[in-house]
């Protein structure tokens, strides 16, 4: 299977630290490839350099045969790189609808019309009831954000991610506030994703992380110590050593 996202060499460096160290890795359409390692190994500061929220100070990132390294955020955006935060980034005295209306109306460049809700706007509504729908919530779309519980502002996130239309999603802690359960309803919704995404998953939550990924690399100080199957990874005393104290390898 191709890669759709090849990253090679990526080095940030601030001052004398060194957070990420000559990182490689590809990720496929439904494939779900997931970052982890102790904290600061530098998993944020990757999925940021990928997203071009942070400069790379050495290495390639090449998106779909292109190289968009030197891209800015927006126009990685519209190559089909979509990210979404530790911290929800909803407005919560708009309805659910509305959030997601607004990202469907910034990928598509459509113009807001002062005398014209755009909630009449068919088209719009239509496509953003698709990515409520994706995401579990096209039963709730009345609401405002706000009375949202925190997994489903998480959802809702994740629609709006979902609505500019990306190959590639960068799913960074998508797991963090969740209770168990909530937890458990993140993870089978991401799996019914799979198919139709390419998704770089940083992730504490292990057994989360070992329910959805098809591939790990682990980072230890912003240097890759191991890649490869979740069996693999699981089997790596290198891995086990580096979480040891910290995280827990599912059995």
């Amino acid at each position: 299977m191709s890669a759709l996202l090849t990253v090679r060499g990526l080095v940030k460096r601030y001052g004398a630290l060194l957070v990420t160290d000559a990182v490689d890795l590809d990720l496929s359409t439904g494939e779900v490839h997931a970052v982890i390692g102790p904290n600061g190994a530098g998993k944020t500061t990757l999925i940021n350099q990928i997203h071009g929220e942070v400069r790379s100070d050495a290495g390639r990132i090449v998106l779909g045969g292109v190289d968009v390294t030197a891209w800015p955020v927006h126009a990685r955006a519209h190559a089909g790189l979509g990210r979404s935060y530790q911290i929800t980034s909803v407005l919560h005295e708009f309805s659910v609808l509305e959030n997601v209306l607004l990202a469907v109306q910034a990928v598509r460049g459509h113009n807001f019309r002062f005398w014209r809700p755009v909630t009449r706007t068919p088209s719009l509504v239509e496509a953003a009831d698709r990515f409520l729908d994706l995401a579990g919530l096209l039963d709730v779309r009345g609401r405002t954000a706000g009375q949202l519980s925190y997994g489903q502002q998480r959802q809702l996130e994740l629609a709006m991610t979902l609505a500019i239309e990306p190959r590639v999603l960068l799913l960074d802690e998508p797991m963090a506030g969740l209770g168990p359960a909530e937890t458990q309803q993140m993870t089978a919704l991401l799996l019914e994703l799979r198919s139709h995404y390419a998704m770089l998953l940083v992730e504490h939550d292990m057994h989360a992380v070992f329910s959805l990924a098809d591939r790990l690399t682990v980072l230890v100080y912003g240097k890759v110590v191991c890649c490869g199957s979740p069996a693999e990874v699981r089997a790596s005393s290198v891995v086990r050593e580096a979480y040891l104290g910290d995280e827990e390898i599912p059995a």
